[in-house]
């Protein structure tokens, strides 16, 4: 079973963008709900005029309430990414544990599955593409691209002591990312001509940089 745990594992540089974190399960429901009225917005007219009275009136809950959690809009909009986000991951993390992984290729196939997916379940997951990426320790490459990196580096025999393959996975799921999102841009359900595009780009993309296809020593 592949080390999901380097996918999983908290990023020390995130900031916390909840004024007041939840300590009980009535609290954390009442979060859910305002960040769940947040992406009905976001889906329905886009994120730059979501407002917290918005959220509060879909909510059905008071303008202090919102404020009870987030200073203002922009602190709405980082939670409800960082929500999508850590679902993301979950749903790679899970996958990949249901996938017998023989292949580089499986892995970044998975991610990009599970962005398709999410793209299509769960509301207001555009907010991904929109934000800026969160960056590993060094600040220089997005987070999720290098624990990709890591994660290759551990199940395969890909040599990925090479500084440039970290940036490649970056770029290369950049582009997927920015295909992908589109995809939903031009259908409700995803254009399907874009997000098979989005898996040939990268998948030719890596097979360049990262060489030939690796079986996993650990999951062969």
């Amino acid at each position: 079973m592949p080390n999901i745990d380097l996918l999983l594992g908290a990023d020390p540089s995130r900031k916390r963008v909840v004024r007041t974190e939840p300590t009980q399960r009535r609290s954390t429901q009442r979060l859910d709900a305002l960040l769940d009225a947040a992406a009905e917005i976001v889906d329905e007219i886009g994120f730059e005029r979501l407002t917290t009275q918005m959220v509060a009136e879909r909510a059905g809950a008071s303008i202090g309430t919102v404020y009870r959690y987030f200073p203002d809009r922009v602190a709405v909009l980082h939670a409800l990414r960082e929500r999508s986000v850590r679902r993301f991951r979950e749903r790679v993390a899970v996958d990949m544990a249901n996938t017998e992984l023989r292949t580089w290729w499986d892995v970044v196939d998975i991610a990009l599955d599970a962005s398709i997916a999410l793209y299509r379940e769960e509301p207001g997951f555009s907010v991904v593409h929109a934000a800026q990426r969160e960056t590993a320790d060094d600040g220089t490459e997005p987070e999720f691209a290098h624990r990709m990196a890591m994660l290759i580096e551990a199940e395969f025999d890909h040599e990925s002591s090479d500084p440039e393959a970290e940036p490649q996975l970056g770029v290369a799921l950049e582009l997927g990312d920015a295909l992908i999102n589109r995809a939903y841009e031009r259908e409700h359900g995803g254009d399907q001509r874009y997000l098979a595009e989005a898996k040939r780009v990268v998948h030719d993309y890596l097979a360049e940089h990262l060489g030939s296809v690796h079986v996993a020593g650990s999951a062969a």
